[in-house]
């Protein structure tokens, strides 16, 4: 289980290689798809459904990332960021934030400055070597791609439910 904690009231999450496993279908007439598991589709319902809010903060475009922001009311869904930690903050303190609410999940070095500015950074076993020194650092057991974001969520909401139980 990883170590949250019941005050996270926001999500931030890179999409290649988390809500992704970094691989990208390139058919004959150029035309490209990214392939997503429903486990991870499910937890962005289940996060936004428990109050917590999401947003995708990516350094692509993808037509996957404009579905999850159609289907969802996400706070964020912002693709083509090369420098993402100016949005990162800017989210944090449009929702008054602190970088004890806020978890930050990302797998490749343009992510290492939001995931070392955040005191939960998430990652998946995957990941690049440069993000996996990250002091702090979490994993996930599951894979890139094949539920490691529901994961995340599962386990916030197990902690706030306990949280919860505690009072």
């Amino acid at each position: 289980m990883l170590n949250l904690s019941d005050k996270i009231k926001l999500i931030v999450s890179d999409f290649d290689g988390v809500f992704t496993d970094n691989s990208i279908y390139i058919f004959d007439d150029g035309k490209s798809a990214k392939r997503i598991s429903y486990k991870d589709i499910m937890g962005v319902s289940v996060a936004i459904k428990n109050g917590i809010k999401v947003a995708i903060l990516s350094g692509s475009e993808s037509a996957a990332i404009n579905y999850l922001k159609n289907k969802f009311e996400l706070c964020g869904a912002f693709q083509g960021v090369r420098n993402k930690l100016p949005v990162l903050i800017e989210l944090m303190q449009k929702y008054n934030l602190s970088k004890d609410e806020v978890l930050y999940i990302g797998d490749d070095i343009n992510d290492i400055e939001c995931l070392s500015y955040v005191r939960f950074p998430v990652s998946v076993r995957e990941a690049n070597k440069k993000v996996l020194a990250i002091s702090g650092l979490q994993l996930t057991e599951a894979m890139p791609g094949n539920g490691a974001f529901r994961e995340i969520v599962d386990n916030l909401i197990e902690i706030r439910k306990y949280a919860q139980e505690c009072k």
